[in-house]
């Protein structure tokens, strides 16, 4: 069986030269339209207390010089991203006074190089020779060109001309230099369902994700992620320029994102895999309902809001579907402190560092593996058959992240 999914591949430009003043204008404009806008509904929102909605926004921005300087679909594009910002702000608010709005585009005095989208008017695709021909707005084609034609390459296992469609195109500003995105529609076989087992995932902070199996519980760690986090973010800070970020600066941030999506990719791969082996055809995932609403002090908030559970699940889900795991998206509410046995959710059951002793049934237990298989009994109510022992649930098995494979490995577990 086929199904059709969305991917986004990147194109390095050949032709760099060539096309960057172009780019850089097309950059420029983004974050222009971005500016006024902002400004006009930061106007509204000071004398009637509203957010002007996306539609009326955007047409009182048709009438701007700026919006002329993008293809009419890139522009509105400008319109969505902020009415999205303005949106998610708003819904902030509601729980935090001092949540911050929207901010302006720009470094020091200048407006920096914004992503520029092109929409299915905005761009001509020539998979066969590898070019993409990107279309400027009004105000930018005269004297010029009225295109950019650039050449790419992508990565050599990807070819665009096998692609169902490609939706859209974005130019992104690397910090080096620009880039294509190509978002597409690809269709992939799939797998029928591998079984009719279930398993569970607690997402969490340390452990970053913990698996209830139907026959074993498996930690996943984020030792290698929180030590690339530490390092990277030293070398960032380390390394600013005084007015804008220096290039280690910014190799930094670059290169934290890059390992960051291989763990996170990996972690998946794994874990859909084993799902595989198994013979689990329905994985349910924890999902932290309002979670980003939480308050957890200072160092806390650090945390909470650079948690990746929404990443993962996206992982899980997409690359579930293409191998027959059915990925289903869980509220986890109450899952940390209940008791996977007999059902007790008196809160005092959850002890320091991970541990959960429950007071009725005396089950002893890892906290994320307790949760873990919660969020399983959400599917499987009443697992028969299968060893829920304090052994078990107590002493799961670790694999760890391996930066010289690239892989996770199982711990070797020391024998007295």
């Amino acid at each position: 069986m086929a199904v059709q999914v969305t991917r986004t591949y990147v194109g390095s430009i050949q032709n760099q030269r060539q096309v960057c003043d172009d780019l850089d204008s097309l950059g420029d404009s983004v974050s222009k339209i971005w500016n006024v806008a902002r400004w006009t509904a930061g106007r509204v929102w000071d004398a009637i207390g509203e957010i002007p909605n996306e539609a009326p926004l955007k047409s009182y921005m048709k009438n701007q010089a700026c919006w002329k300087d993008l293809n009419a679909q890139s522009s509105q594009k400008v319109i969505e991203e902020l009415s999205d910002a303005f949106q998610s702000w708003f819904n902030l608010r509601q729980k935090d006074n001092e949540a911050n709005p929207p901010g302006y585009r720009k470094h020091s005095d200048e407006r920096p190089r914004s992503t520029v989208t092109f929409k299915a008017d905005g761009f001509k695709h020539d998979s066969k020779n590898n070019r993409v021909r990107l279309s400027k707005g009004k105000n930018l084609k005269e004297h010029r060109s009225d295109f950019i034609l650039c050449e790419y390459q992508t990565r050599p296992d990807i070819h665009l001309s096998e692609v169902n469609k490609v939706q859209n195109v974005r130019a992104v500003w690397n910090g080096d230099e620009w880039e294509l995105h190509f978002v597409c529609k690809v269709e992939l076989e799939t797998t029928d369902s591998t079984g009719d087992g279930v398993a569970g995932i607690d997402l969490g902070i340390t452990n970053i994700a913990t698996v209830a199996f139907p026959d074993e519980y498996v930690l996943y760690p984020g030792n290698s992620l929180k030590q690339d986090k530490h390092y990277f973010t030293r070398a960032e800070y380390d390394t600013e320029g005084e007015s804008d970020p220096s290039e280690k600066s910014m190799w930094a941030r670059r290169k934290l994102a890059d390992r960051e999506t291989h763990f996170y990719h990996t972690l998946t791969d794994t874990i859909i895999t084993e799902c595989v082996e198994r013979g689990v055809g329905t994985l349910t995932v924890s999902w932290p309902e309002d979670v980003r609403d939480s308050d957890w002090g200072k160092t806390g908030n650090k945390k909470l809001h650079s948690w990746a559970f929404d990443r993962i699940y996206q992982y899980l889900d997409y690359k579930g579907e293409i191998r027959g795991v059915e990925v289903l998206k869980e509220n986890e509410w109450d899952t940390s402190k209940t008791c996977s046995r007999c059902g007790d959710d008196t809160k005092s059951n959850r002890k320091h560092r991970g541990l959960y002793v429950c007071s009725s049934c005396e089950l002893v237990a890892n906290a994320d593996c307790n949760g873990a298989e919660n969020m399983r009994q959400k599917i499987t109510p009443s697992p028969h058959g299968e060893d829920r022992s304090n052994g078990c649930v107590a002493q799961p098995s670790v694999h760890l992240f391996n930066r010289e494979s690239g892989t996770f490995n199982m711990r070797e577990q020391v024998v007295s």
